[in-house]
């Protein structure tokens, strides 16, 4: 749809939707630890507290947690991973939490688009730079912040330097350089190819990542606001700043 020029709107989970989802786990005696969509792009973190502030009331003796991933698609998903592995191996919601919070910041999130429509309607760019990037064939390159937000970091021209410049990015933040022995994930908007050729070129040069790299749709959320042709990376690395 986004192709034939549809332009889809999102909304943010609510506090009230919160407090439905949460309240069955806590009559159950369970405690809760959420993460949540980064504060930087939406306002569900903010309802995820108002809702935990609500329930607390309700159920003193329980626990609840909340995280302000500062991640979005994949990247809020491989970071979920990690913390469900801590989960596996016995480590209690305390020590859960303690790990998300001063890990959160090691989780990358880089992207590029080849396709600006989006970024142009969504006001992110003018019309002008749309127009000329897509004349010059620039594929801007951006990542996410330490505040959550997405930044753009280099205007790149052609898509096969985009995919060897994000590449390279990872080789100079990932922990562990070419020996990361870590998790590592993609996902696409329309653009499985590009998707694999970037996994193609990251296993050539990182050779002992932890499994496969897992290729994913890059979501409806995130996607409605990307458009077509986005390619993302996320991985561990060291810890992402402003700059």
């Amino acid at each position: 749809a986004m192709k034939e020029g549809e332009m889809p709107v999102t909304s943010q989970v609510n506090s009230e939707d919160f407090i439905s989802f949460f309240e069955p786990f806590l009559k159950n005696g369970q405690d809760i630890l959420h993460v949540s969509l980064s504060s930087g792009l939406s306002g569900t973190y903010n309802s995820a507290n108002i809702a935990k502030q609500e329930l607390l009331e309700r159920y003193p003796e329980r626990q609840i947690k909340i995280v302000d991933s500062l991640g979005a698609s994949s990247g809020y998903g491989l970071f979920m991973e990690y913390l469900a592995d801590l989960r596996d191996a016995g480590k209690s919601l305390e020590e859960v939490y303690a790990w998300a919070e001063e890990n959160k910041l090691n989780m990358h999130h880089w992207f590029f688009s080849t396709d600006l429509t989006s970024y142009k309607r969504g006001g992110r760019i003018s019309a002008t730079a749309a127009v000329v990037g897509s004349i010059l064939s620039i594929c801007p390159l951006m990542n996410m912040d330490d505040e959550g937000h997405l930044i753009p970091r280099k205007k790149i021209r052609t898509k096969r330097k985009a995919i060897e410049e994000m590449v390279e990015t990872m080789l100079v933040h990932v922990q562990e350089g070419e020996t990361y022995t870590g998790k590592c994930a993609i996902s696409q908007s329309a653009c499985m190819e590009d998707a694999l050729k970037v996994a193609q070129l990251i296993e050539e040069k990182i050779p002992l990542l932890k499994g496969k790299i897992s290729i994913n749709s890059i979501g409806t959320v995130i996607g409605a606001h990307t458009g077509p042709g986005t390619v993302a990376l996320f991985f561990m690395g060291d810890k992402r700043t402003s700059k």
